[in-house]
């Protein structure tokens, strides 16, 4: 619950005309990555997120899973990377910033899940890099289809708030 009154006290939900992303035509935003720049709200989530899963390195989609990975991180002591979300055309080309990943239980952290491409994205790369990864949570579930897109991939996905817990 507390959740949920901070993402509407930082205005994560915004009413209007959008275009999601996936393409898709939405009347409401969910803008995760602009409420969690408030310290309050970044710890309430990271410490929740921590509470429910064990792992040994937590990863971050570029741009809105790395304020999540970096807090978390911070307060477990544990490492972080980023993923990117393309190759670099010069210095190091690596899809991975941060530690080596291989037989790591990683954990993936999403601000906002949609289709979950984005997720299903991150998990390739961290196995195509040696990880192992069993979870992808996220703080807002739109759902819209993530279940779906995610549903062969083998992980078990989580989220804090359901958009419909929300409106």
């Amino acid at each position: 619950m507390m959740i949920k009154n901070l993402l509407l006290k930082y205005n994560a939900i915004e009413f209007g005309d959008f275009t999601l992303s996936s393409g898709q035509k939405s009347n409401y935003y969910v803008d995760v990555k602009t409420a969690l720049t408030h310290p309050e709200l970044l710890d309430v989530v990271a410490r929740a997120i921590l509470s429910m899963k064990k792992f040994d390195v937590v990863a971050g989609v570029a741009v809105g899973g790395i304020p999540l990975a970096v807090a978390m991180s911070t307060i477990s002591t544990k490492p972080y990377v980023i993923i990117r979300k393309e190759k670099k055309e010069h210095g190091k080309s690596s899809l991975i910033i941060g530690d080596d990943v291989k037989n790591k239980e990683v954990l993936l952290v999403e601000d906002v899940f949609t289709t979950g491409s984005s997720a299903l994205y991150g998990i390739k790369v961290l196995r195509d890099n040696g990880a192992i990864v069993n979870t992808v949570i996220a703080v807002v579930d739109r759902e819209q289809g993530v279940n779906d897109t995610l549903k062969d991939s083998g992980v078990n996905i989580r989220c804090l708030v359901k958009i419909s817990e929300v409106l």
